[in-house]
């Protein structure tokens, strides 16, 4: 019953923000080039779709994100296991990993796009960059604060490193690990977009962009409308995803 409530008041606040929309538009009279009309933006989506204009935009923008996603994941569990194994080493790393991810990471773009250029490649370090830390945070506080009864009642039955790892610091620390994938995934994904609407040639952050600067701004919105889609989408498939390896 919760659950249905929740969903109710969700779509009562997306009804409202449509509501008010459209008397700006329709009775406030607001200028159609800053706001267009939620008509003219519907039926710019439905041409966005049926014609499949987006797709080489999206497969630039997912191929990046899946580049900047596995390495950030790889190196984030990697190097957070590693620093987990040591409290000398978690009592120095923790603090400052988690001082440089209080940096607005995305303020260095330009240097990455002096040094790898425009394309691709400056958007994958860019991704790569900012959803390593809470990866590599979330690794770190999963394997670094396992209950040491367990760690102790496991040597005592005589649990080598492998079975340790596997049937004790694993399952204890894969719920932390998960949340820290997906917030990595998601603040990877956020970072892609936003660093093609500042420097890119191609991608679906660019392709907005050039609508604005074309004043095309209904199909502009149509291609926010299919952005925010796609991240609902691909947010709601990772949630799915941790909630199943939680119950494994």
């Amino acid at each position: 019953m919760t659950r249905l409530w929740s969903r109710l008041v969700q779509i009562a606040f997306l009804a409202l923000l449509l509501l008010l929309w459209l008397l700006a538009t329709r009775v406030e009279g607001v200028n159609r080039i800053l706001l267009p009309d939620p008509a003219d933006v519907w039926h710019q989506f439905v041409d966005v779709i049926s014609s499949g204009a987006f797709i080489p935009d999206l497969r630039v923008t997912l191929g990046e994100l899946a580049v900047a996603f596995v390495i950030s994941m790889s190196l984030g569990v990697s190097l957070g296991y590693l620093i987990s194994r040591s409290r000398f080493l978690i009592k120095v790393f923790e603090p400052l990993l988690a001082a440089i991810y209080a940096i607005p990471i995305i303020l260095f773009l330009p240097l990455y796009v002096l040094l790898l250029g425009l394309g691709p490649d400056s958007k994958i370090a860019l991704g790569a960059t900012i959803s390593f830390f809470p990866i590599v945070l979330s690794t770190i506080a999963g394997f670094g604060y396992v209950d040491r009864r367990y760690v102790t009642a496991a040597r005592s039955m005589g649990a080598n490193d492998l079975q340790m790892f596997r049937y004790v610091l694993l399952p204890a620390a894969l719920p932390v690990i998960l949340a820290g994938l997906r917030m990595g995934f998601t603040v990877a994904l956020l970072s892609v977009i936003a660093s093609e609407t500042i420097a890119s040639f191609a991608g679906l952050g660019h392709h907005i962009v050039d609508l604005a600067e074309n004043m095309d701004t209904a199909r502009m919105f149509a291609y926010i409308v299919f952005v925010i889609a796609i991240v609902v989408f691909l947010n709601t498939v990772m949630s799915k995803l941790e909630g199943r390896a939680r119950w494994r």
